[in-house]
């Protein structure tokens, strides 16, 4: 160990001994030079946590040296570092607390890991796409404790105006488009709510800055078909069989708008939940939890017409064995396209008042011929 001002030419002579070694500033006491027996030449501050003699002694690194470290940066760096040591300050114990905080990131990857197991898979993987989509790519290097009310706001004024959808377009694949808009807006920052309660539950956060936020409000969509557009959709899905000769991906769709169901309901129910005898489903693990549908005639037409597939559970198959559909947009969209029915969502054929009237059409929506 030496005593001399470290400066550009000290640092420089410094040469690697058989043992890690100290050059201390004659100067600024406190900072010192830290050499390697590789030749590793670091700056750090030397100090005592607490009072007097009786204090621990720490050593606190500043850097490596080259750039940005320097010994005159690094020389006011410990400047600034030992004021704030006489303030009662422990930078050591500071810059560990500091390095086990957790970025927003982290914390929705732990909470997917730990935090929803009473969620079901349809859930999950919206609220997966959400934070993909939305959450990590704009809060997610932030650290949990960092976000403030106002970091909520912009964030949820930044998912209405569809700031992701441009990003990076090149690297989006099919069926990854991001949107943004009011509705992911409000459900992204009801999912953040719930990620922020469960980082505090686990102690890795104090507060939910989104308490208190107004979400924008969400005009829920509700369309009607008329009977002339039940009848333009009854041909639509015949002539999409005709062409297709897949009877799965338009048995989807009539049974839709002949149960009721939801969507996920449909493309994941399997044979063991038809009740045929009693003319039912019985979905035992739906979104309102176990219920039963009861199938109309024409439902239970489509059912019974439908092919069973070898060692696959699902009643819409896909074109891979054992796999259920995939693609089920793609072909509504040309259904709809030939129906002109452009404003039509799959979700909107599900309005009990469709399966009612489509009771009484009589030109084979209920069923394949």
């Amino acid at each position: 160990m030496s005593v001399q001002r470290i400066t550009k030419r000290t640092v420089d002579a410094a040469k690697p001994q058989q043992a890690t070694y100290l050059i201390r500033d004659a100067e600024l006491k406190g900072f010192v030079l830290v050499v390697t027996p590789y030749g590793g030449k670091s700056y750090a501050v030397d100090y005592r946590a607490g009072r007097g003699r009786r204090g621990r002694k720490r050593r606190l690194t500043i850097g490596k040296h080259g750039s940005p470290w320097t010994p005159e940066t690094a020389r006011r760096e410990a400047l600034r570092i030992l004021a704030d040591i006489s303030k009662g300050i422990d930078p050591v114990s500071l810059r560990n607390v500091e390095s086990e905080k957790q970025t927003v990131s982290e914390i929705c990857d732990l909470y997917f890991a730990e935090g929803v197991s009473h969620k079901k898979p349809s859930t999950l993987r919206a609220d997966q796409s959400r934070v993909t989509k939305h959450l990590k790519p704009l809060l997610g290097r932030r650290l949990i404790d960092s976000i403030t009310r106002g970091d909520v706001e912009r964030f949820m004024l930044d998912v209405i105006t569809g700031k992701m959808a441009s990003a990076n377009p090149a690297k989006r694949t099919a069926g990854s488009i991001t949107k943004g808009g009011r509705g992911a807006a409000a459900q992204c920052v009801t999912l953040l709510s719930t990620i922020f309660s469960f980082a505090i539950s686990r102690g890795l956060a104090k507060e939910n800055p989104t308490k208190g936020i107004k979400k924008p409000p969400v005009r829920k969509m509700e369309r009607f078909l008329s009977e002339q557009e039940l009848a333009r959709l009854s041909l639509a899905l015949e002539r999409e069989f005709a062409d297709s000769g897949n009877p799965f991906a338009t048995a989807a769709i009539k049974l839709l708008l002949l149960t009721g169901c939801r969507k996920g309901e449909i493309l994941e129910l399997e044979w063991q939940s038809v009740d045929f005898a009693n003319r039912c489903l019985r979905l035992p693990d739906s979104k309102t939890g176990a219920k039963i549908v009861y199938l109309n005639a024409p439902a239970l037409a489509v059912l019974q017409t439908l092919p069973r597939e070898a060692d696959n559970p699902l009643v819409i198959g896909g074109t891979k064995k054992g796999q259920g559909i995939l693609g089920i947009d793609k072909v509504w969209s040309r259904v709809r396209n030939r129906a002109e029915l452009l404003d039509v969502r799959l979700h909107d054929l599900r309005h009990p008042d469709h399966s009612s009237r489509a009771l009484s059409q009589d030109d084979g929506c209920g069923a394949s011929e």
